[in-house]
């Protein structure tokens, strides 16, 4: 991993020369959190008086700049939740706000009875929707859709059937 992170740096550090981004970034290995499910183990985070163009409708910079540079590293993809790329703590931020709504649209769903589908989401906002409401008890998750459209639909659980992660 260690001679992936210092390719990834080396790489990134000539984007943002070339590119003329405002960015500093720094890689730096996180702390293990024993109540989160699957977090990563480094972090890439960036910061500086251009950090506003990577977050910009909804962090798409951010997140193309992330699969280029682990693809161009050749970090084999059963590794790409290993490193993450982050700006100002949006990733955070994100998660959480991911989850809150994950939790009240399933609060929707048990008082109502009615399927709730979210708006449109990528892999990784679409797993932490999966995640959190994995053990809710009454509601089961579903992806629907294909690429960008596809959507995370928060249904009421079959009885005896327990929520599937994905």
């Amino acid at each position: 991993m260690d001679s992936h992170l210092a390719a990834l740096e080396s790489l990134l550090q000539e984007m943002i020369r070339h590119a003329r981004f405002d960015l500093i970034l720094e890689v730096r290995k996180v702390d293990p959190n024993p109540g989160e499910l699957e977090a990563p183990e480094f972090v890439v985070e960036f910061s500086g008086r251009d950090a506003d163009l990577l977050l910009e409708k909804n962090a798409a910079l951010l997140d193309a700049i992330e699969y280029v540079v682990l693809k161009a590293v050749r970090l084999e993809e059963d590794l790409f939740g290993k490193i993450t790329f982050d700006c100002d703590g949006w990733r955070n931020l994100r998660t959480e706000e991911l989850k809150l709504t994950a939790r009240i649209a399933a609060e929707r769903v048990l008082e109502t009875g009615d399927p709730f589908t979210l708006n449109p989401m990528n892999p990784r906002e679409r797993r932490i929707v999966h995640l959190a409401l994995r053990g809710q008890p009454g509601v089961r998750t579903e992806s629907r859709g294909a690429g960008p459209e596809r959507q995370v639909m928060i249904l009421p659980a079959s009885p005896g059937q327990q929520p599937s992660p994905r």
